[in-house]
């Protein structure tokens, strides 16, 4: 999942430096820019109390970073002993965020993770293959070529050993559809690409995905060759694939969604719906999936620990635990659901949720003493 990586941010002393930034250096004003652009983001830093060290590690990652691929973007997170986080984003923000806060600002990159999960992009033939392995919105090319050799069979059977020659040729072919499936089963189980699209001729294609485990054929999204016959580029091919994640990313939310309406519509006690009811639920662990949609500037309480939330004041002080900061919203809840394994899902403003939030539970979260208990079952856990 896009979350398991940025667990390790439960741990991190605060406070924490966020930042979305354009990191388009392409054009010849490009550097510049960055430089003036960082000019300003520093003077914020430095109003906001952020010590040196931190400021000179966040200026590294955002004025020595390679730049990404064409327009692209960079997000940036820094807890008290410098940068947790520097990678690309797929597509750069429509502007600048930048927070100074007690949690880390993780919404855009979840965003950005849901919306580019990684993948990877095979154009195949019988020689070989060209792979692109996208993944945290940076690219990675290579070409695999097969030792197999030769792969096209005489035009006429009409010579002596013409068979032998056959033979040969349907071995090389083997030889190198099993190169291409071996390399692109070490790329996805390295990089965790969620779906394989495999471009080529149709002989080619058929070749290599049965060479593939089945665990990795389950991921495969067939496209066609080129109009050349050869195996064409990733470019032509770039408004299918965005079509297909597109697909996929809606089918995922509407099942949660349908599902969170299911258990609410029953009663289950498997459902949270608004701020009350799903910080009971986090502060239980009883989280399984979150559903954020606008949650716009709200607020939430914290105790000692910051995995400790509630609605207001009175629900804290209620459970014997002292309100010690307020926070937004937008940042606390994500980072309390990541903080108990919970996984995130992103909501556009169509799906109208009370108070932006939701939630699917693991179990159903009682009331009264139930929920007074639970304020303590993320003691210990990210309290800085």
């Amino acid at each position: 999942m896009a979350i398991d990586r940025l667990r390790s941010f439960v741990d991190a002393p605060g406070p924490f430096v966020s930042l979305y930034i354009d990191d388009d250096r392409a054009h010849p004003d490009g550097a510049k820019q960055a430089v003036a652009r960082w000019r300003a983001i520093r003077r914020h830093l430095e109003d906001s109390a952020v010590s040196e060290h931190v400021v000179g590690a966040v200026e590294r990652a955002v004025l020595n970073s390679p730049p990404g691929v064409g327009r692209a973007g960079r997000a940036v997170i820094a807890g008290r002993e410098g940068v947790l986080l520097n990678e690309h984003l797929a597509a750069p923000p429509s502007i600048t965020a930048l927070r100074v806060s007690e949690y880390p600002y993780l919404l855009p990159l979840l965003e950005s993770a849901l919306a580019h999960p990684p993948y990877l992009f095979a154009a195949v033939d019988h020689l070989g293959a060209d792979l692109a392995d996208h993944r945290n919105g940076a690219v990675h090319r290579e070409t695999v070529h097969g030792p197999g050799f030769p792969v096209h069979k005489p035009a006429t059977a009409g010579w002596h050993g013409y068979q032998d020659f056959a033979h040969t040729t349907e071995e090389a072919v083997r030889t190198n559809a099993r190169a291409v499936a071996e390399r692109i089963t070490e790329l996805v189980d390295r990089g965790g690409s969620e779906l394989v699209f495999l471009r080529g001729e149709v002989g080619a294609r058929s070749d290599v995905e049965s060479c593939l485990p089945r665990r990795i054929q389950e991921r495969v999204v067939t496209l066609p060759a080129a109009a050349s016959g050869g195996r064409g580029g990733e470019e032509e091919m770039a408004h299918q694939v965005g079509d297909e994640l597109t697909r996929r990313r809606r089918e995922a939310d509407s099942a949660v969604l349908a599902r969170l309406d299911a258990e609410t519509g029953r009663g289950s006690g498997l459902a949270a719906v608004g701020l009350a009811e799903v910080c009971a639920a986090l502060r239980c662990g009883a989280v399984d999936t979150l559903v954020v949609g606008d949650v716009g500037s709200a607020t939430v309480v914290c105790g000692r620990d910051r995995t400790t939330i509630a609605p207001d004041a009175e629900t804290l002080s209620g459970l014997g635990e002292p309100p010690i900061r307020v926070a937004l919203e937008d940042e606390a809840v994500p980072f309390v659901a990541i903080a108990t394994d919970a996984d995130i899902v992103r909501v556009d403003q169509t799906r109208d949720l009370t108070d932006g939030l939701a939630a699917l539970l693991r179990y159903p979260v009682g009331s009264g003493a139930d929920r007074r208990s639970a304020s303590g079952a993320g003691t210990g856990a990210g309290s800085r």
